[in-house]
């Protein structure tokens, strides 16, 4: 009665349907896939629906049992990933179910439709161990492909950060430009202040006080970095202005929704052993040499890029190989002939003609082995093979004549009798008769 179980999973443990049909029944009834007790379901006004979704599934095992019905495999889509970017991208499509109908919740989905249910479920599991070396090639793919796109972002990353850099130091050297009375000011003030012998702390008062007293340029100064020789500025561009969504209003304080105009700055470091034009100078210098190992940059990440490449081209090329070699399974010397293993694990083999019938009796016909042949015209000879040469169970050799009546020539056609029964002979007797 749980709010969080689903109608579905509360019906599995009661029902020997499946889940696949319970959910085929219960959305012919109306109800949503993941309908949940207490939302979406209620008890005392659904029961009714679910009873006859319940009726439904009954009806169609029972119509299953009495009948034959048709197959259906649903598959599930995946995307390959592609090396090139042509757009055009593959898909790979793998079993993940069968089914003796084809129910609702798999309308949309992918599927195979077959004449019987046998053949829907022969080939499913025929294909499963193929499908799974794609799935496992696939993974192996996306790998690798993930390794290379890891290497393309990295590269770009390491040029978006130069490019950055370079817009940065452009920009700090323009301000320079900008505001050159201002910064010339600054280095002229500090550097009096040290010229005349005052403690680094005392000059750090020495702005604090000027700061106060509302200097434009002490104002500036956000830093001192005297152990660097350097010290840092807030400079403006006077030509770049920015709007506030609102701003106190300058005659009565209050607060105003109209949009207030600000000049955008920037903290620039300067070097106090330079003038203001050689500080910017620097700065452009700086935007020079990482436009310069961004140019490198670029020559080297298209080397390493098409390394890359061709390292995953390559490992694309060993998966697929490996793939097909793996899809290519051993041919059993007896697959050419007819064959099955019996549940004792004794593999009996049959001739499909005349010339296959000799040659197993003279090539595969081995000590401990029983031959039998069916006293009708046109039967193939058979062999089951025993290489332990011990004791054959008698309910082997009872399937063993029901197989051979069945691969006969006559019993093909009208499945009749055999008329003289079958005769089975080991191979030591065989071989005193002269046949061998």
């Amino acid at each position: 009665r749980s709010s969080d179980l689903s109608v579905r999973r509360s019906l599995i443990p009661h029902f020997s349907y499946g889940p696949a049909l319970i959910e085929h029944c219960l959305l012919g009834a109306g109800f949503l896939a993941d309908v949940k007790i207490g939302r979406g379901f209620d008890l005392s006004r659904d029961v009714h629906r679910a009873r006859a979704a319940l009726v439904e599934a009954e009806k169609l095992t029972q119509e299953c049992s009495e009948k034959i019905s048709k197959g259906y495999i649903v598959q599930k889509q995946q995307v390959k990933v592609q090396l090139d970017n042509s757009g055009n991208s593959d898909r790979l499509l793998t079993y993940e179910e069968f089914h003796p109908w084809l129910f609702q919740q798999h309308a949309e989905a992918p599927k195979l439709e077959f004449l019987t249910f046998e053949n829907a479920v022969d080939d499913f599991f025929s294909k499963l161990e193929s499908q799974k070396l794609d799935v496992k090639a696939m993974q192996q793919e996306k790998t690798a492909m993930k390794k290379l796109e890891h290497i393309k972002k990295d590269n770009e990353r390491r040029v978006e950060m130069l490019q950055a850099s370079q817009e940065t130091d452009q920009y700090k050297a323009q301000l320079i430009e900008l505001n050159i009375d201002m910064v010339e000011r600054a280095i002229l003030v500090l550097c009096d202040m040290i010229a005349n012998s005052f403690d680094w702390i005392e000059i750090g008062q020495m702005v604090k006080e000027a700061q106060t007293e509302s200097d434009p340029v002490a104002k500036a100064i956000k830093s001192l970095k005297l152990e660097s020789n350097k010290f840092t500025l807030f400079l403006i561009d006077p030509f770049d202005v920015s709007e506030d969504e609102e701003g106190e209003d300058e005659d009565d304080g209050t607060l105003s929704t109209k949009p207030k105009k600000r000049l955008k700055g920037v903290s620039v470091d300067i070097d106090l052993g330079l003038s203001a034009y050689a500080n910017a100078r620097q700065y452009y210098n700086q935007k020079k040499h990482a436009a310069k190992k961004e140019q490198r940059t670029l020559e080297a990440s298209g080397k390493a890029l098409k390394a890359a490449e061709k390292k995953t081209r390559k490992t694309l090329k060993e998966v697929a190989v490996t793939t097909s070699i793996q899809k290519v399974r051993k041919t059993y010397w007896f697959e050419k002939f007819l064959w099955f293993v019996s549940s004792e694990n004794f593999l009996i083999i049959a001739g499909r003609d005349a010339q296959q019938n000799e040659f197993i009796v003279k090539r595969h016909l081995k000590a401990g082995d029983v031959y039998v042949h069916a006293d009708l015209h046109g039967a193939t000879s058979c062999v089951i093979k025993n290489p332990t040469e011990g004791p054959i169970p008698p309910k082997r050799f009872r399937k063993q004549a029901a197989w051979h009546c069945a691969i006969a020539q006559a019993g093909i056609r009208k499945l009749l009798p055999v008329p003289g029964g079958l005769i089975m002979i080991r191979y030591l007797r065989l071989r005193r008769l002269g046949n061998i």
